[in-house]
């Protein structure tokens, strides 16, 4: 009850200092874009861009990531799922793969001979990951890392035992220790969950998973074998020894108390020997002298940061600035757990918990309470250090330094460079740490650029489809074109080519007597099924003045089937005036229409609102046509029927008739199609029941 009460006693606390310094919201488990932005490229790598976009939209992401900048986890967990989903594997599948695919990606953004310099063998790199973590905190500050904890077993096995404030990820580090046992140390390991519980620690629940590590040559997995069926059975029996060997770790683990077994002399000796196998692999031996050369007063000066306390967690003895910032420390006879919590790793204040992590970086954090009250609203000082158990008196030696990340926290907390020994690295790592700062800072700002200007790329690129649509519904695109590069455009004559000219019967008295708005609603009604129509059968629309409404077929772009597009166009806009309603009667409105075919000189005309206009007689005779037609009639002109004869059109003639400004002409209607159905000639797509029921 008491440990119950004292761990209470810490998580309150800490929940209170957070809240104190942060001010703005209760904590929040949060990760760098460093990590969305490896799950993006490992996507990506494996199965392609449009399977990443399709994971973005389903976890409703926007944009890209940001390395430096902090997302809630619940992106990332969200990303995973959806992944999980879209490609039907299991969560633990896609973790782990994940896992391998971090560490390429943490190689090639620059942390190749950070990670390699760990330790030089799996178990040194494992126990110095926490360390690893300390240092790039200095930079990513609001880094989150999980911690790790080995014990060692027999025959090279290990229990990797693994702390994270993230429930569900602990398939991550299979994935990551097996790529860096091959990668680094050319061995294969297996890793499975020997147990997996949550402990109630300071911070509340902890996910807290063991790992059984079984390790071997890479060359032994790998070496080949000419009979394939003792390879099978050899691969077999293996198999047989690794389980047997894993349920017997497990029901040993399971035993097992969780406080730390003092070792024997001889024991320690023996684990030296059997680790080198059976070989000592360095014979050095350190010389000690007699007696201590070193006055008490002058190591509490040399070290102004350490602390000696007994198994009770009696402070014994204490470095001169260590008492200068936290005063209570010259008192006689204090518990140091009324002074301090410790941070990392996460465990209740005890002996016990402190030698189970000997290993690990401890951080511990003063007691605002315990500060003179005038201190009360300075941060809090966090000390970062090695605690070292000193056998032959009981006693823990912490030997640490102030947790500093800038020079603006050395200001804060009234320190100077000068209050930390020469000796100590941490000066060093303030000023260099200013400066990773400076950089982070402008990598950050490189990198907001850099997605302003996508985004801006990206609305540009709308604008200018817009503004091109636009442009080429005024002109014709190779034309358009040539006018955006800034090169004039030649007129061009064309041999032969079919223009059109339609206009609404009693357009004028239309217009005397309905109001201006439903004479605009019904000509954007008419002229919106017309230039649908205009792609359907591939005509250019010239222009339209007033009721009137221009085109033509084999200009600008030359074709042998001009006439008979212009035809189809013609059938159709008969066809879509009959969906448009005559304002004043409400029945639909009738429309001329002619068609004549001939020469014609095409070119660009002016500067303002360019145009691409016709000249020629062929214009003036198919503008004949139109006003000498009938309602609701086709009207050709020779030239016109001549294109369309034996083509597959019905056509009858009108007779002669007297043209203004050409005289008499024998001229012709357009009846229909015989080739096509109305759905053909409207361009409506087909009706695939009709289409089974032809069958």
């Amino acid at each position: 009850m008491a440990g119950d009460s004292v761990a209470f006693k810490d998580f309150q606390e800490f929940r209170l200092e957070a809240l104190a310094e942060n001010k703005t919201k209760p904590m929040a488990i949060e990760a760098y874009g460093f990590i969305n932005t490896c799950l993006q490229s490992l996507v990506i790598e494996k199965f392609g861009e449009e399977i990443w976009e399709k994971l973005k939209a389903s976890a409703e992401v926007q944009d890209a990531f940001m390395t430096y900048t902090v997302y809630d986890d619940v992106i990332t967990i969200k990303l995973i799922q959806e992944a999980c989903q879209v490609l039907d594997v299991s969560m633990e599948a896609v973790l782990k793969l994940f896992g391998g695919h971090f560490f390429k990606f943490c190689k090639m953004s620059g942390y190749d001979r950070m990670l390699r310099t760990l330790g030089g063998n799996l178990e040194e790199f494992i126990e110095n990951l926490d360390a690893l973590h300390s240092y790039l905190a200095l930079s990513y500050q609001e880094m989150n890392a999980p911690s790790f904890r080995v014990e060692k077993g027999a025959d090279g096995k290990m229990l990797l035992h693994y702390y994270s404030d993230r429930s569900g990820l602990c398939h991550i580090v299979p994935g990551i220790l097996e790529a860096v046992a091959e990668d680094f140390f050319d061995i294969d390991v297996t890793m499975d969950i020997l147990d997996m519980n949550k402990e109630e620690e300071r911070t509340g629940k902890r996910e807290h998973v063991v790992f059984l590590v079984v390790q071997k040559p890479h060359r032994q997995m790998r070496r080949a074998k000419p009979d394939g069926s003792q390879e099978g059975q050899e691969a077999h029996q293996d198999q047989e020894a690794l389980g047997a060997s894993f349920r017997s770790m497990k029901e040993k683990y399971l035993r097992v108390s969780l406080c730390p077994v003092k070792r024997s002399r001889w024991n320690l000796v023996r684990s030296i020997v059997m680790f080198g196998k059976g070989h000592l692999m360095n014979t050095f031996e350190a010389a000690y002298p007699e007696r201590l050369w070193i006055e008490v007063k002058t190591f509490c000066n040399a070290f102004p940061f350490h602390v000696v306390f007994d198994e009770s967690l009696r402070v014994k003895q204490a470095g001169v600035n260590i008492q200068k910032f936290v005063p209570g420390l010259q008192t006689q006879k204090i518990q140091l757990d009324d002074y301090f919590s410790i941070i990392h790793p996460q465990v209740t204040f005890n002996i016990s918990n402190i030698c189970k992590f000997i290993n690990s970086q401890f951080v511990l954090k003063t007691r605002r309470k315990m500060m003179p009250e005038a201190w009360k609203m300075k941060p809090t000082l966090k000390l970062r250090g090695q605690m070292i158990w000193m056998e032959s008196i009981r006693c823990m030696l912490y030997m640490c330094s102030p947790k500093l990340r800038s020079l603006q926290e050395l200001e804060e907390h009234k320190m100077h460079l000068s209050d930390i020994s020469p000796h100590d690295t941490t000066r060093d790592l303030i000023l260099l740490n200013q400066q990773r700062l400076a950089e982070i800072e402008l990598s950050n700002q490189l990198e907001r650029k850099k997605e302003e200007l996508r985004v801006l790329s990206k609305h540009l690129a709308l604008e200018k489809k817009k503004t091109e649509t636009l442009l080429y519904a005024m002109l014709p695109e190779h034309v358009a074109n040539q006018l955006k590069e800034g090169k004039k455009v030649a007129a061009g004559e064309f041999e032969t080519c079919t223009i059109l000219f339609s206009d609404v019967v009693t357009f004028t008295n239309i217009c005397a007597a309905c109001e201006p708005i439903h004479i605009v609603d019904m000509l954007n009604s008419m002229y919106s099924k017309f230039d649908r129509l205009t792609s359907v059968h591939d005509v250019y629309k010239v222009e339209t003045i007033g009721d009137a409404y221009m085109v033509v077929g084999g200009v600008p772009v030359p074709v042998g089937s001009h006439a008979q597009r212009v035809a189809n166009f013609a059938l159709g806009m008969r066809i879509s005036a009959g969906e448009v309603m005559n304002p004043i009667t409400g029945k639909p409105i009738q429309i001329r229409v002619g068609i004549h075919t001939g020469p014609v000189l095409a070119g660009v005309v002016g500067d303002k609102m360019p145009r691409y206009c016709l000249f020629g007689d062929t214009v003036n005779t198919a503008s004949r046509m139109e006003s000498h037609g009938l309602p609701n009639q086709v009207h050709l002109s020779p030239s016109a029927f001549r294109a369309l004869e034996n083509q597959g059109f019905e056509i009858i003639e009108r007779g002669e008739i007297e043209v203004k400004g050409k005289g008499k002409m024998t001229t012709y209607f357009l009846i229909q199609n015989l080739k096509a159905t109305e759905d053909e000639i409207m361009g409506r797509p087909k009706n695939p029941l009709d289409h089974k029921g032809k069958q």
